[in-house]
Order: structure tokens, then C-alpha cells, then sequence
């Protein structure tokens, strides 16, 4: 086998055994892979009340270490120290496999992101298809815990999920066909080098919106936490968890947030790539920075919007973003064939240049813009005959009630 990566990094502290350097290179990158999203999501709670805090005018944890950088640590702790309850009538099996499973979910989609040239879990040529498969083991877990709880209030938010998560995967399946029509490759290392000379986002920024939006709804969050809708069904399909259990669904939820920040800038925007990215250090830099960005927009969002109610979020989706994500697919293809066979878009956009890929890049944002005027223009349509209708109907009432 070939010694690159973390091999390659071995090798060069003096280990001369390619046998032993192939092992001690896999070793580091499964402790890399499940270590740094470990030790990171403590850090991202600390991140994201600090950010609501400010949002909503608020100081945030204060009190523990410098900064009340130390809060998480502490709740870590007071759940390790709390009692670990199984009700008597859950299937014990599920009920436990449940929270391991669902952060299982997230820590897998670390092993094809890369973080840095040449520092990758494993270069799947189906890592984009290795994406979606692994992150429907999340919606999963959250049937099966709602499931084995025997709770009704459980169960209704594990119902929640079949109506939520499985409904919104469709659009961000649509979305992620983009930028692999784009490469040519479902790989994610080819997807990131194919935006060497041009970022993804600008060829396909309707792409990136439905893959965020139909992302915030797949972790649950506002406007779209109807999973577990406190005032509703008091914590949703982990109501029976406590201690460590609920633990791993609280940090499940929080890295799969940055994690899908992490995934849109390995999708459209160019990953690791920036100034001086071939030094391994700065392209991890480059890479945090990006996903960091998409993460804070994340965090707006959810402190800022609030949640909707089960059928307007499931019109959103059905009526809106479904078919906007497959007009997208149809166009976008379409236009990228025509560009092809018309000698303007470049078959390998990894080993063609600025200039190569610009004229490619304009036309397709401008299909892009277009359709968006397009929307904004329906949408438009639709909101001034829902108020005509509504301006009649109170005309209507109004003439009722005078002639009684």
C-alpha cells in the first residue's frame, strides 16, 4: 500500500517499517477522527450559550474558570455523577444502544472530511452517498430511544422525527447531487480540489441554501425543533433519559451542527483551501474558519427565529423546498451538459485554471439568480392572493354580521 498522509508523518520521525508506519498512521487517524469532535463539542456548548446570550442580551456562564469556560466541564461531570435510570418497562437493548448510536451517527461523518491535504479518515469514492447513509443512523437512534422508552410523550416525538427528518433529507439529498455533478465525484477530497480555482457556492449558490436549510431542520433546531417542543411533549423522545444517556444526545445534537457547517464548507467552499493551504496546520485553520462562519449563521438563526408549527414547516418542505431542489437538479444539469458539449465548461475543474472555469461560473450564477427571481416572484403572487382572499372573506364576515 502507499505511505501518504499520517503514514508519510510517521515515516518521517524514523520509523523505517512501512508495515508499522501503515498502523501507527491508522491509529492516529481513528483517534484524530473520534478524539477532536470529542474534546470539540465541549467547547461548541461553551460556544453556543455565550452566542445566545449575547443574542438575547445576556452574559452567558461566568462563573466557573476564566471566561466560564469551565461550565461545561462541570455539567459534564454532574451528569457523570447522576443516577443512570432504566425504566422498568423500556427494551432495555434499545433504550441503552439508543445514545450511543445517535453520536455514533456524527463522529462517522468525520471519518471522509478532510481536514488538512493529505489528512483524511479515509478517501471514500462514495463519501458524499457514505454521508447520507451514515447520518440517517441519527433519525434512527431518535425512533428507536422514543420507541424502547415506553412513553407515550416519547413516542410522539419519535413520530415527529418519520414527519421531520425523513421528509427534509430529500431537498438535502437534491442539494448534495450539485456539487458532485459538479466534481464528477462523490469523493469528498476530489469535491474540494475541483473548487481549487472557484468555490462552489458561487456556481451554485441555491445548492448551498437548500443543503443549510434542509441541514438545521435534520439536527432539530428553530425554526424547525419540533422534535422535541418543550411546551408540547415536555423533552420529546428523551424525556425517560437522564444522567450520561442524555448526555450523548445533548452533545450528539451540538456536533451535528458544526459538523454540518464543517460539511457546507468542504461542499462549497472549497474546504481547506486558502492562502498557503498546503502547510497541513493553516488548511485545518482555513477549514475551522469556514465551518465556523456557517456554525455562527447556524446559531443566529436559531436564537433569532422562532419555532413553527408542525404543518407550516411540512408545507415548507413539501411545497417548497422538494420542488425547488429538483428544478435545481434539472437545471443545473441541463445547463452543465450544454456547457460541456459547447466546449465552455471544463471536464476536470481540478487541472483547469481562473480563466477556464469563469465563464462556467457566470452562467451557471446566473441560471441560479434567475430562478431566484423566479421564486421571489411566486412567492410574491402567492402572499398578494392569500391577502386578497383574506381582505374577502372579512368583507364577507362583515356583511353577515350587518344584515343580522
Amino acid at each position: 500500500m502507499e505511505c501518504v498522509g499520517l503514514c508519510e508523518f510517521v515515516t518521517s520521525l524514523g520509523v523505517s517499517d512501512m508495515g508499522l508506519a501503515l498502523f501507527l498512521g491508522y491509529l492516529i487517524g481513528v483517534l484524530l477522527v473520534s478524539g477532536v469532535p470529542l474534546v470539540t463539542v465541549i467547547f461548541l456548548i461553551w460556544i453556543e450559550r455565550k452566542i445566545a446570550a449575547r443574542i438575547q442580551d445576556r452574559i452567558g456562564p461566568n462563573r466557573v474558570g476564566p471566561f466560564g469556560l469551565l461550565q461545561t466541564v462541570a455539567d459534564l461531570l454532574k451528569l457523570l455523577a447522576k443516577e443512570d435510570i432504566t425504566p422498568a418497562a423500556a427494551d432495555r437493548l434499545l433504550y441503552n444502544a439508543a445514545p450511543i448510536v445517535s453520536f455514533a451517527s456524527v463522529v462517522l461523518i468525520w471519518a471522509v472530511i478532510p481536514i488538512a491535504p493529505g489528512f483524511v479518515g479515509v478517501d471514500l469514492d462514495i463519501g458524499a452517498l457514505y454521508f447520507v447513509a451514515v447520518a440517517s443512523l441519527g433519525t434512527l437512534a431518535i425512533m428507536t430511544a422514543g420507541w424502547a422508552s415506553n412513553n407515550k410523550y416519547a413516542l410522539l416525538g419519535a413520530f415527529r422525527v418519520v414527519a421531520l427528518l425523513v421528509s427534509y433529507e430529500i431537498p438535502l439529498v437534491f442539494a448534495l447531487v450539485i456539487p458532485v455533478m459538479l466534481a464528477g465525484s462523490m469523493s469528498m477530497v476530489d469535491i474540494i480540489n475541483a473548487q481549487s480555482h472557484m468555490w462552489f457556492i458561487f456556481m451554485a449558490p441555491v445548492a448551498m441554501l437548500m443543503f443549510a436549510i434542509s441541514s438545521q431542520a435534520e439536527t432539530g433546531r428553530a425554526p424547525f425543533d419540533l422534535i422535541e417542543a418543550e411546551s408540547e411533549l415536555i423533552a420529546g423522545f428523551n424525556i425517560e433519559y437522564s444522567g450520561m444517556k442524555f448526555g450523548m444526545f445533548f452533545a450528539a445534537e451540538f456536533l451535528h451542527v458544526f459538523t454540518n457547517g464543517i460539511l457546507i464548507a468542504v461542499l462549497f467552499m472549497g474546504g481547506y483551501l486558502g492562502l498557503f493551504y498546503q502547510f497541513p496546520l493553516l488548511g485545518f485553520l482555513w477549514l475551522g474558519l469556514k465551518g465556523g462562519l456557517v456554525y455562527f449563521v447556524f446559531l443566529w438563526v436559531r436564537n433569532t427565529v422562532p419555532r413553527m408549527r408542525i404543518d407550516q414547516v411540512m408545507r415548507f418542505n413539501w411545497f417548497f423546498l422538494v420542488p425547488v431542489s429538483i428544478l435545481n437538479v434539472i437545471l443545473t444539469a441541463l445547463v452543465l451538459k450544454l456547457l460541456q458539449v459547447w466546449g465552455i465548461a471544463p471536464v476536470n475543474l481540478a487541472e483547469s485554471s481562473l480563466l477556464g472555469v469563469l465563464p462556467m461560473t457566470v452562467i451557471l450564477l446566473l441560471k441560479d439568480i434567475l430562478m431566484i427571481l423566479f421564486i421571489l416572484g411566486r412567492i410574491s403572487q402567492e402572499g398578494r392572493r392569500a391577502r386578497l382572499d383574506a381582505e374577502r372573506a372579512h368583507e364577507q364576515l362583515l356583511t353577515a354580521a350587518a344584515g343580522d
